[in-house]
């Protein structure tokens, strides 16, 4: 078994000793960088002004950059990617933040039917270079709305890339990526993981946006997260290890489009594989994952590929979010009963 650090990266050393951020922080260093190289990028959304957003991660980007670069937006979640869809046609860069989750489905006609749409309605003509950062997900004992994980909704939508970091060196690169992309991007961040600190090393050449990676090897099962699940893939890696179970984790980082390349080679050399997410199952994520890697590796297969996910509920309060959560112990039940 191999435990692969990211900092194991191909890196183009410029000499600069890595700066150790929480993945907020790493968020809110990606950002003011873009703003300090690129003065077509703009910053607005919900208390990301002064207040430095709700989870911080734009903490004094209002005080360095002022009211013209980085600004509150009305409680208008519609509003917020309509008027950024503007900008973006006529030269800008917005990266916008809709607050929590849920509060992301009052736009969702502006993003499924116009952002996602037009650089295909105008036949490459128009290109719309919008991030749209959501915190997502659950583990912070939230109410309802302020847990849900959509990335489904998203990941259905074509003319959407829609990414998720697991980590700090992700969180920054990854972002530096999306704000970079002439093209809209998605961008869940797993409120659970916000506290997260990791050395990042900020002169590293970055992975590309599109890839998926291998962070332990193993031989017997493939098992794929993304997101607050990465944590809970390694920790039940490292349990079953006792077991004599070999478990290969892969962090899928980019959720549309899919990494195949990674994900077929991992699962032609280990015959199994699960996913694990927190969305609830039916018509989740791990749907698509299941049925595109049997679809590409049925004769490799030796059993169908399992998913270990949320329950098929509304997300639960607080007290009862541990009880709805896919946790290590859970994975292993998943794996010690599933039919191998």
């Amino acid at each position: 078994m191999t435990i692969i650090h990211h900092t194991d990266a191909p890196a183009e050393a410029t000499g600069e000793a890595p700066t150790t951020l929480t993945l907020a922080g790493a968020l809110g260093r990606a950002i003011g960088d873009a703003l300090a190289e690129d003065p077509s990028v703009v910053v607005f959304g919900e208390d990301v002004g002064p207040l430095g957003g709700v989870f911080r991660v734009t903490d004094g980007l209002n005080a360095r950059f002022g009211d013209e670069r980085v600004w509150d937006s009305p409680l208008a979640e519609a509003g917020i990617v309509g008027t950024a869809i503007g900008m973006a046609m006529n030269g800008m860069r917005p990266v916008v933040e809709l607050q929590f989750d849920a509060f992301s489905y009052p736009a969702f006609e502006q993003i499924t039917s116009h952002l996602a749409k037009m650089r295909n309605r105008t036949r490459g003509a128009v290109q719309l270079p919008i991030v749209i950062r959501i915190p997502y997900a659950g583990g912070i004992g939230g109410v309802e709305h302020h847990s849900d994980s959509s990335e489904a909704y998203w990941t259905h939508t074509p003319g959407l890339t829609v990414v998720t970091p697991s980590n700090p060196i992700d969180a920054y690169w990854m972002l530096r990526q999306a704000i970079a992309s002439d093209d809209p991007v998605i961008f869940l961040e797993p409120k659970s993981r916000y506290w997260t600190k990791d050395a990042v090393p900020l002169d590293h050449a970055p992975a590309p946006l599109d890839r998926a990676r291998v962070i332990r090897t193993g031989t017997d099962v493939t098992l794929m997260a993304y997101g607050p699940t990465v944590k809970t893939a390694l920790d039940a890696a490292a349990l079953a290890e006792l077991e004599d179970l070999s478990i290969e984790v892969i962090d899928l980082r980019t959720l549309s489009p899919f990494d195949d390349a990674t994900v077929n080679a991992s699962v032609r050399k280990t015959s199994r594989a699960a996913i694990i997410h927190e969305a609830a199952q039916f018509g989740g994520y791990g749907a698509e994952v299941a049925a595109r890697v049997t679809e590409r590796n049925f004769f490799h297969l030796a059993a169908p590929l399992l998913r270990i996910a949320g329950f098929d509920v509304p997300y639960p309060s607080p007290k009862l979010e541990e009880f709805y959560l896919p946790t290590a112990e859970r994975v292993l039940n998943a794996l010690d009963t599933w039919e191998w």
